[in-house]
């Protein structure tokens, strides 16, 4: 009996047990992911998963804007398309404490998958309640990619602390050539609350703007949120890419790998694709500084989580739980760096892969991202005082659809359809009417 047992322990550990009882056990489970780099190295790696337990997956694979539509929709109504879903550090607190997401809490049962390892601001911006909803593939606050040889050429000092933007912008005029195809600054454009608005929304807050002041009154037509917008649409129009309105997060990306952005202010989970010679031709000519800081330096930067969670309408949560554990653990990270390089290592999630020295030595800037993420403070976000939690977001369930609804005025804006005034007081207006009828305000 012990042979036996010790035989079939030697299976499972290698993935047998689980190919040859396929037939009767396997399943197909429907994951719902974000077209973004670090989860298409996923879907490369996953037969590997799929392999060893003998389940299958379907990957459904969209733009940010349209998962967190399809997402939302389905889990609101308890719809059950998908098993598993990437989601971030504004929908888990939500949806967990609402029930419609499967607990993880478990997972600190497990002692190789090791939940402590995972930084606890993370696994904090993932709970609610005291209970974990989501487990991140990777963490972020956004900070500036900068070419470090058209500086050179332009004869700018690069920043050592934090610009304001201000001085960001002079940057930019200085390094604006579009007759050569090379711009000042690429910065998100497209509407989404997760997409421009979490560049204008920490933008926002460096000019001294809030969302809500204390008693829930929504302030987006205050002379701060002027100042921040009319800045913006002014630095995108004299030195931006043509088009701006229509790039977001992915767009803008592609931009500066491909040699079209001097600066471009972002998540710092992108630095491991930028400095990847496989994937960037400015590689070798890219380097960082602080987001820049006006009126103040509080919520200069964001605060984000790409994770994924199991919907509580799941009919197949140990399978989805299983691909969790595999598709966030510490072997899953160096899978990552084996195949595809160090520098290709997703970043702001655990303390033993930022401390391994095949990181640290592909990947040099990956201490600056750690400390980086360290820094944001979603609880005191803005210069004034302020009733939510959040950097970018606002920490309530109204927040999504007042968000997008101000992301597409100020595209509106920055794509010259209407002005500055016009946008913010079409995003009051809106904003007052969404609080009043939640209950916020009277």
């Amino acid at each position: 009996m012990f042979i036996k047992r010790t035989l079939l322990s030697t299976a499972v550990s290698f993935g047998l047990v689980a190919g040859m009882t396929s037939a009767a056990m396997a399943e197909e489970i429907t994951i719902a992911t974000v077209n973004n780099a670090d989860m298409i190295v996923m879907q490369e790696l996953a037969p590997q998963w799929e392999q060893a337990t003998g389940n299958t997956i379907n990957w459904v694979v969209l733009e940010e804007n349209v998962l967190r539509q399809r997402t939302t929709q389905d889990i609101a109504t308890n719809g059950g398309s998908f098993d598993i879903m990437f989601i971030g550090a504004y929908e888990a607190p939500i949806w967990g404490a609402n029930g419609w997401l499967t607990p993880l809490d478990d997972f600190a049962d497990d002692p190789d998958y090791d939940l402590e390892d995972i930084f606890q601001l993370v696994r904090n911006g993932l709970s609610a309640d005291g209970k974990l909803y989501a487990v991140p593939l990777y963490s972020e606050t956004s900070f500036t990619f900068y070419r470090t040889d058209l500086f050179e050429a332009a004869g700018i000092e690069a920043p050592t602390g934090q610009p304001t933007y201000t001085e960001f912008a002079e940057m930019a005029a200085k390094l604006h050539d579009p007759d050569n195809s090379v711009y000042g600054t690429c910065q998100r454009g497209k509407a989404g609350w997760g997409e421009n608005m979490a560049f204008v929304g920490t933008l926002a807050n460096a000019f001294g703007a809030r969302w809500f002041d204390m008693e829930w009154n929504p302030q987006l037509d205050s002379p701060e949120w002027n100042a921040a917008i009319t800045y913006y649409v002014d630095l995108m129009t004299n030195y931006g890419p043509p088009g701006a309105s229509g790039n977001g997060h992915n767009e803008n990306r592609a931009l500066f790998k491909d040699g079209k952005c001097a600066t471009w202010v972002d998540a710092t989970s992108a630095a491991n694709d930028v400095r990847n010679p496989e994937t960037s031709s400015v590689a070798d000519v890219t380097d960082f500084f602080q987001a820049p800081k006006q009126e103040t330096d509080k919520g200069t930067g964001w605060f984000w989580s790409w994770a994924l969670a199991i919907p509580a309408s799941s009919q197949k949560a140990d399978t989805a739980k299983d691909f969790l554990k595999w598709a966030t653990s510490k072997e899953y990270f160096e899978m990552v760096g084996e195949t595809k390089g160090w520098v290709a290592v997703p970043s702001g999630t655990r303390a033993s892969v930022h401390e391994d020295p095949r990181l640290l030595k592909a990947a040099p800037f990956a201490e600056t991202i750690k400390n980086a993420i360290f820094s944001v403070d979603p609880a005191d976000p803005t210069r004034d005082p302020v009733p939510y939690t959040g950097v970018q977001f606002v920490a309530i369930p109204e927040f999504q659809g007042i968000g997008n609804y101000v992301g597409q005025q100020v595209a509106a804006a920055l794509a010259g359809q209407q002005s500055v005034e016009q946008a913010l007081a079409n995003s009051q207006q809106f904003a007052v009417r969404e609080m009043t009828k939640a209950g916020y305000i009277k």
